[in-house]
């Protein structure tokens, strides 16, 4: 695939964008009913980007402007879908979608305020950062980051050019999983000994054998910044296949169960601690090779173990002096029953409230505010996921400085916090 503009245009070009959109709100367009607009762009249209799509368009603002992917049947699909949206939404109005192959012509654009990143994990940085170059506000999808470098990357670059950053940890806009978070927080289960979280295996290597990529996709641009890999359609399936990919669980484009899982339920046990900008400063694998049974301890004594307990995989549990709390997608539950009735009193301590991950985020950008999981947020849950699959695959104790964000003595351990990229790709440019 050929650039359009060189990389050296690209980010003067957005650096320029950046510093006049800062002045302005990101959302321009005033419709007849007198609605000012959030004109999105989606990077990464596959599986997930439809549950977004039809999420954020319930919101009153949106309007979508261009969507792209490397896959071109995939950019067909979306584009007839958000089209088929904005013109049911916006009636009277037309707001046509363009399809893109390459998301930097997308960034170009002025007439988009925001953009929605739903790409494989070893993509998110580098279209992160050079989206907050663009003056484009962000929402992107969890595991934030493949790497706890790339993470500090993209919390630098949304500070820089000030840009509005949602993760998608939408369980913090559920209500259970706040419910639970404060009655942690409050202490209504006593003081926290010990969080269980129950998610998938970390990462493995990747084993697959290559096929030749079809000629709808442009597999050099697919693989992007990671390490060259051929084409398996287990990474990259049909449009038609409504299954979710799974280069989620192999090194080189994600971090296994571990962040796929453990971005949602280890970020619960971080926000219910109240580390949201900090982390466990211990990592103890098992003594063996094992998929399961790291223990993690935070500088307060609280052990969060990585562990199968009860009956159902993804679920946290938080076990106090004076019971436990347990939640999942399908559950909250305490021993004793009654304290996940209680209802938190005015007095109490107070989680960020939303009711809406979508809206929360749209309503950010209008108010030039931080969202429920701001990246510094997201950074830090996606952070504990990369550094569990160090542990893992080292399979000796870390001590980790959540300050420094650096292991303790422990220099191959430090060298594994950042990965090499290929070719023109760097998301540390900026």
């Amino acid at each position: 695939m050929k650039i359009k503009m060189s990389r050296r245009n690209f980010v003067g070009t957005a650096a320029t964008g950046a510093s006049a959109i800062t002045i302005l709100p990101g959302f321009a367009i005033a419709s007849t009913e007198g609605i000012l607009k959030t004109r999105l762009g989606f990077i990464g249209v596959g599986i997930q980007s439809h549950g977004l799509l039809n999420n954020l368009m319930k919101c009153p603002e949106t309007v979508v402007m261009a969507c792209c992917d490397v896959v071109t049947t995939k950019v067909d699909k979306f584009k007839g879908e958000a089209q088929a949206l904005n013109d049911q939404k916006w009636i009277g109005e037309k707001h046509e979608v363009t399809g893109y192959k390459n998301y930097r012509e997308l960034l170009e654009r002025n007439d988009i305020d925001a953009v929605v990143i739903a790409t494989p994990d070893h993509w998110h940085a580098q279209v992160a950062v050079d989206a907050a170059k663009a003056g484009k506000d962000i929402y992107c999808e969890k595991p934030m980051a493949l790497t706890v470098a790339e993470g500090r990357a993209m919390v630098n670059a949304t500070r820089k050019y000030n840009r509005v950053f949602q993760t998608g940890n939408m369980q913090r806009s559920w209500h259970a999983f706040r419910h639970a978070c404060e009655l942690v927080a409050n202490g209504y289960i006593g003081e926290i000994k010990e969080v269980n979280v129950c998610v998938g295996p970390p990462v493995k290597a990747l084993d697959l054998p290559a096929v030749g990529a079809p000629d709808n996709i442009d597999w050099d641009m697919w693989v992007g910044p990671s390490l060259y890999r051929e084409y398996s359609p287990v990474l990259a399936p049909p449009v038609e296949d409504l299954n979710f990919p799974n280069w989620r669980s192999y090194r080189e484009f994600g971090g296994g169960m571990v962040t796929d899982w453990g971005a949602h339920m280890f970020d619960i046990a971080q926000w219910a601690l109240g580390m949201d900008e900090s982390g466990p400063v211990e990592f103890n694998p098992p003594s063996k090779p094992a998929v399961i049974g790291l223990q993690m301890k935070y500088k307060n004594g609280v052990v969060l173990n990585h562990s199968h307990w009860g009956n159902k995989c993804e679920g946290v549990q938080f076990i106090g002096t004076k019971g436990k709390i347990e939640v999942s997608r399908d559950y909250l539950r305490s021993d004793p029953a009654q304290i996940v009735e209680t209802e938190i009193k005015p007095t109490d301590k107070h989680l960020y409230k939303s009711e809406n991950h979508y809206q929360d985020w749209i309503d950010a950008i209008k108010k030039r505010t931080r969202p429920i999981s701001d990246v510094e947020t997201g950074h830090r849950t996606a952070s504990l996921c990369n550094l569990a699959n160090i542990a893992y695959e080292l399979q000796r104790p870390l001590k980790w400085d959540p300050e420094k964000e650096q292991f303790i003595g422990d220099n191959a351990a430090n060298m594994m916090l950042s990965r090499a990229y290929r070719g023109k790709w760097n998301f540390l440019d900026f």
